[in-house]
């Protein structure tokens, strides 16, 4: 999918940062901050993965056309991917109906990714 090996660039919408710090704080309660800390790590990691090789993204067609996943312990990321950018869409728990959420929630996802991608498209800095 990246032609000629180069990396994906990676963002996350408000909505993926916030379940982020839902998890983070479900985590806490429930385990400490430490096992937050280590958990959250791992989804850290699964983004540099990701950035490196989006090719690792599954496609859903039969419930979710359009949308890649990636599993991280026990939540999946739920992302858009087009031209090198990889959006992080949301990130769901397995144990959810992940069909009956994505249904749910897919009008503001889509809207969300066409403004972050529409923010990164405009003028570009030269790196």
């Amino acid at each position: 999918m990246t032609p000629h090996g180069h990396d994906a660039r990676v963002r996350l919408t408000r909505r993926a940062l916030s379940d982020l710090r839902e998890i983070e704080q479900f985590s806490v309660k429930e385990w400490g901050r430490k096992t937050a800390r280590l958990y959250l790590d791992e989804i850290q990691a699964a983004l540099g993965r990701l950035q490196e090789n989006p090719d690792i993204l599954r496609l859903e067609p039969d419930f979710a056309p359009g949308l890649f996943f990636y599993r991280v312990k026990r939540h999946f990321l739920v992302c858009d991917y087009r031209d090198d950018l990889l959006i992080v869409l949301t990130v769901i728990h397995t144990s959810m109906d992940l069909p009956a959420r994505l249904l749910e929630l897919e009008p503001r996802l889509a809207a969300e990714s066409q403004l972050l991608r529409s923010r990164l498209h405009g003028p570009r800095p030269k790196d």
